[in-house]
């Protein structure tokens, strides 16, 4: 996995001060390393019988949209108010400094729909323990979060359901 971690470039303090951003975009451009990520991925999931991948806004579209085309099933986006042009059910969620709020399309689901969770980064766990609870009240099953990498210092992963998370590379 060191390959792939040295495909993701460091940032120092950004967006602010103090924190090491971790740029995947020097991943996603190099082929080989944006094919072994999603090989590696998809692979935990080929037999697990999936019928949607819910991409989270905005980097979570780029992996859950090439995690669904390898398992052939579909993608759902998941994204900030306005941005959906259906009738939608809405969560807001607290952030350090306020609130944010993520949507999803009313019927994004059929009842009992095996449902992956992708998103690039596990830090906090806020953002995706929301979507966790618009994919669990539109009836879906959570099989799994599963994340490019994980900042473990962070937590996030207490914040999601136990044992369904899966990081292919941790911090």
């Amino acid at each position: 996995m060191d390959d792939l971690k040295n495909a993701i470039r460091d940032i120092p303090d950004f967006p602010k001060k103090g924190i090491v951003f971790k740029d995947i975009t020097t991943l996603l451009a190099d082929a080989k390393s944006f094919h072994r990520m999603v090989d590696l991925i998809a692979h935990r999931y080929l037999d697990k019988k999936i019928d949607q991948v819910v991409g989270v806004e905005a980097r979570g579209f780029i992996l859950g949209a090439a995690l669904a085309y390898k398992l052939g099933c579909g993608i759902t986006l998941v994204r900030k108010p306005g941005k959906l042009p259906y009738k939608t059910v809405c969560k807001s969620y607290e952030l350090e400094y306020g609130t944010d709020t993520l949507e999803i399309h009313e019927d994004a689901f059929h009842k009992g729909d095996r449902v992956i969770v992708a998103d690039d980064l596990l830090a906090t766990g806020g953002t995706v323990s929301t979507v966790v609870a618009l994919v669990e009240q539109l009836g879906a099953e959570v099989v799994e979060c599963a994340f490019l990498a994980e900042l473990d210092f962070l937590k996030g992963r207490d914040r999601l359901p136990e044992g369904k998370v899966y990081s292919l590379l941790r911090y």
